[in-house]
């Protein structure tokens, strides 16, 4: 209690070192406050014409589009062209479109304006809405409008500028990159056709070299197979052709059976059975086994000859006539011997063709080589060919679907308008900020000069300054005479405080009913 009690006595005598120096306050005021509110009375009104645009960049043929066409990030190009919209080049632009640059006299001049330009033309975004406010002051109203109107027209059109640029020279860059690659696809292609016309009796018509001599190879084995059971039965045919006959002389009989017998199948049997014993116990190339295997050949051919011998001594014979199976055999034998003769034929032409391979063997794979390398080269050209129309054809939809639909979509909320009434200067602010500061800057060097040749105001102070102590105090002998020259210094204080006052009224009255006048009008 007792310390917010010095505080306080503390305080008091600050305000009374003040008010004894008043009369810096009166000066200060003075001084600052009618300099001041005529400063603030000549200032020119400002007009402020604001814009609010909204950029709609959802599309309905965008999802439609997707993988067909070449799509952006509209919001990321909005943003940029926001972000861009006030460089100096653009400035430039709105400065000569506003007619700003015909006050400028000098390249200095002009460069001040766009300056001033780039500086109080104010494009805020309000975040995710795609709401863009502009908006610019000018003391004249008429440019005021037209600065804002630039602005957004060159927003407008700029973002759909720089969109339809954009795809004009994609465009133009596929198109001389698809000529680029249809001139090598061309020379590709001739030196392809050269390759093979040079090479047209040596390369294969289809797949490889080597495929090809499988496939030939795979087809003489087809080939054989088909000979060797067309003549078994062939064989099967004679013998059954021969089953009727009798043919004692040739020791051979068929017994009421099918297959032919004659006096060697019981010795081959053995023979084959001795064989088989053989090799379970020696290789091939034992002599037992080499001298077994002689002797079962001698006996087979043997039993041929013999039954090829009844087998023409049968047909021969003219006398004997022939039964209705027997001619059917026939006709069917030489019908399977055709065929055998048309198999040995392709078998012969197969060997023929294998052997014209084969004798190219050095010289196919060095040419198979140099045709992969070329086909692979035509390949990858025209790939890439094919890629680069593929591209162009979804840049040309994506053209056709700006032109029918454009992916952004300006709606202007509220359009720039000639401002009717100004926007500043706030003169109630400035008339009561210049008042504050005349008084306070009084008061401020009051205090000051109080504080640097302080006046003591009660006997306290002494005891304060000073260790001795304070008996009593003595009033002044001519008191009547102080007094009468503090209230005349108090007049005047007041007088002068009042005009400042009564001048700051008067313009607060006068900007109220200018406000006032202004707000009927409109």
């Amino acid at each position: 209690m007792q310390d917010l009690q010095q505080t306080l006595t503390q305080i008091l005598d600050y305000v009374k070192g003040i008010w004894i120096k008043k009369r810096y306050v009166m000066i200060f005021s003075w001084l600052i406050c009618p300099l001041g509110f005529l400063y603030v009375t000549t200032l020119p009104d400002q007009y402020a014409s604001k814009a609010q645009v909204f950029v709609d960049t959802r599309s309905v043929l965008q999802p439609l589009l997707r993988g067909l066409a070449i799509q952006t990030n509209p919001d990321q190009e909005i943003q940029m062209m926001a972000k861009t919209l006030l460089s100096r080049s653009n400035v430039e632009i709105i400065a000569r479109e506003s007619d700003l640059d015909l006050s400028a006299q000098t390249e200095a001049e002009f460069d001040a304006i766009v300056s001033g330009l780039v500086s109080d033309i104010q494009m805020q975004s309000t975040g995710r809405d795609n709401i863009y406010n502009i908006s610019y002051q000018n003391s004249d109203a008429v440019v005021a409008q037209k600065v804002v109107k630039e602005t957004l027209d060159l927003f407008v059109e700029g973002a759909l500028g720089n969109n339809r640029r954009d795809t004009d020279t994609a465009g133009k860059f596929l198109n001389e990159q698809i000529a680029e690659y249809e001139a090598r696809l061309e020379e590709a292609e001739q030196r392809v056709a050269n390759f093979k016309r040079q090479y047209n009796d040596i390369l294969p018509l289809s797949g490889t070299y080597y495929g090809q001599l499988q496939g030939l190879q795979g087809e003489l084995e087809d080939t054989q197979l088909q000979i060797k059971q067309t003549q078994q039965q062939i064989d099967s045919l004679r013998a059954q052709m021969a089953g009727s006959k009798s043919a004692d002389s040739f020791g051979v009989t068929n017994a009421d059976e099918p297959v032919l017998r004659t006096r060697y199948d019981d010795r081959i049997r053995g023979l084959e059975e001795q064989l088989d014993t053989l090799k379970l116990r020696f290789t091939d190339k034992h002599p037992d086994v080499i001298e077994t295997q002689a002797l079962l050949e001698k006996l087979e051919t043997a039993r041929q000859q013999e039954i090829d011998a009844f087998l023409n001594a049968s047909d021969g014979d003219d006398s004997q006539p022939l039964g209705e199976l027997n001619r059917a055999i026939r006709l069917e034998m030489s019908r399977y011997q055709s065929n055998l003769a048309a198999l040995h034929v392709k078998e012969a032409d197969v060997k023929r063709k294998i052997a014209r391979l084969e004798s190219k063997v050095d010289l196919i794979p060095q040419i198979e080589a140099e045709s992969t390398a070329l086909n692979r080269d035509y390949a990858i050209t025209k790939s890439k060919y094919e890629e680069l129309l593929a591209r162009k054809e979804s840049a040309d939809l994506s053209r056709r679907a700006e032109v029918s639909s454009e992916e952004l979509q300006f709606r202007i909320i509220e359009p720039p308008l000639v401002p009717k009434r100004p926007s500043g200067p706030n003169r109630l602010i400035l008339y009561t900020a210049v008042l504050i500061i005349g008084f306070g800057a009084g008061i401020g060097v009051a205090f000051l000069v109080s504080q640097l040749a302080p006046i003591l105001t009660r006997p306290k102070q002494l005891l304060q300054l000073s260790d001795y102590p304070i008996w009593g105090t003595v009033t002044h002998l001519e008191l009547d005479v102080i007094k009468r020259k503090n209230r005349i210094r108090l007049l005047i204080f007041l007088l002068s405080s009042g005009a400042i006052i009564a001048m700051y009224a008067v313009l607060v009255a006068a900007e109220v009913m200018n406000i006032d006048l202004l707000g009927g009008l409109l």
